[in-house]
């Protein structure tokens, strides 16, 4: 732990740069929403404050680490996803035909006990996220899904294809991930 504490030292973080918060005992409902350049995320999940600590040895708690927190601690049950996007060595798909991609949704490795993903919906954009159209969605076992896009013409989705994929768990933990461009057309 005291390499790991170095690390972050020399990393610029001394502890200040470090965000940890308390939870209320009971559970409740939350949403954490992230974007990274276009890329929007949204989580909602349901958690309490932790009693015990679920972190395992070699993954510790950041305040485990730098000494700041001693409180029991875990990871959130936070559902992310994972694409394979099946394009060409130009990074393109052939416009006029269904494209699939894979989706694997899947948690922390520190989360020991993660719930089960029981649904995952994808939709298509080809007008820069205006609207939306359903896209068919099979399940092809442990957290892994695939999607067929019914690709149209290039001329109809000339700056690319959004993507926005919802996923649920067996807990009622949720994330909706909206990237406006997934990929381009040729």
């Amino acid at each position: 732990m005291l390499a790991a504490a170095a690390l972050l030292a020399l990393a610029g973080c001394d502890g200040g740069d470090l965000i940890s918060y308390d939870l209320p005992s009971k559970p409740a409902r939350y949403t954490f929403e992230a974007q990274t350049d276009t890329v929007r995320t949204v989580w909602e999940y349901t958690s309490a404050k932790a009693t015990t600590d679920d972190a395992p040895e070699l993954s510790p708690c950041i305040g485990d680490v730098v000494g700041s927190n001693t409180a029991p601690c875990r990871p959130e049950p936070l559902i992310f996803l994972c694409y394979g996007f099946g394009l060409d060595l130009d990074n393109t798909v052939r416009a006029g035909r269904k494209h699939q991609v894979t989706v694997v949704a899947y948690y922390q490795e520190r989360l020991t006990a993660p719930p089960k993903v029981t649904s995952l919906t994808a939709e298509s954009s080809f007008d820069g996220g205006r609207t939306w159209h359903p896209a068919a969605t099979k399940s092809g076992g442990r957290n892994t899904y695939t999607t067929t896009i019914d690709n149209p013409r290039r001329d109809l989705a000339a700056k690319g294809v959004g993507l926005r994929i919802s996923a649920a768990d067996s807990q009622g933990n949720t994330v909706t991930q909206t990237i406006p461009v997934a990929y381009t057309l040729r």
